[in-house]
């Protein structure tokens, strides 16, 4: 059922008052058991590095979600593949997805409701509401439960677009430093051999190519028997004023 004046849960709010992804999936879950009433569990299914995983869940819904996973079929894999709201009224008479059907039924299900999280993207997932009544969703305001989906799939998009940015500062990093240690040993063979930069990066090159080893690695190796200790590592990188 669908109210008239939907107002969206206010999942700004949850959050900020997590610390972390799954924390907010989490306290997404209960928001969603909360607005169905007649829901027995409620799970958050999300694919990572091509795997599906329950994220977050209430009451008994891992096991049901993961049972699908397993036959690698189900309502919130084809919810969360396909993009598209799922809905099995009752389970006792569903014909799709093999034996899972019958597998829900035993672990005390009879019906489900599964809505796309972030569809057709590299983290796409799903919100798994399950009744112990047949038709259990049929009064559920369902326009708050495809909001709460419709919200959590912003959050994944966001926290994606945060993991990738710090995925990237360490990569700069890490670059950054090997550049550093690099130049320093240029600096070294400059001084040693009397000659400018090229040709001392040339001297380097060829030394790594002889030992089979990395030129990051030789310099570092380079600067640390001049030293007596590990190059210094590059300052982290700091906003402009």
């Amino acid at each position: 059922m669908t109210s008239e004046h939907t107002t969206a849960p206010d999942v700004t709010a949850l959050l900020l008052d997590t610390d972390s992804l799954d924390g907010f999936l989490q306290a997404l879950a209960e928001e969603a058991l909360a607005q169905a009433p007649a829901a027995g569990g409620v799970g958050v299914t999300l694919e990572r590095a091509d795997r599906p995983l329950t994220v977050a869940s209430t009451g008994g819904a891992a096991d049901l979600d993961e049972a699908q996973y397993g036959r690698d079929d189900g309502p919130c894999l084809q919810a969360m593949r396909t993009g598209t709201e799922i809905v099995v009224p009752d389970f006792l008479g569903e014909q799709r997805w093999g034996p899972y059907p019958a597998y829900a039924v035993a672990c005390g299900a009879r019906s489900s409701l599964s809505l796309p999280i972030a569809p057709h993207t590299d983290t796409a997932g799903a919100l798994n509401l399950y009744s112990p009544k047949p038709s259990g969703f049929a009064d559920a305001d369902t326009d708050r439960l495809r909001a709460l989906a419709a919200q959590a799939t912003g959050a994944v998009a966001l926290a994606q677009r945060i993991a990738d940015a710090r995925e990237f500062t360490a990569d700069l990093q890490a670059a950054l430093q090997s550049r550093a240690v690099i130049d320093q040993a240029i600096g070294v063979i400059m001084g040693q051999q009397r000659c400018g930069p090229d040709r001392a990066l040339d001297v380097l090159r060829t030394a790594s190519q002889h030992r089979n080893t990395k030129l990051r690695d030789l310099c570092t190796d380079l600067i640390a028997d001049i030293t007596g200790g590990e190059p210094p590592a590059d300052r982290p990188l700091r906003s402009r004023p």
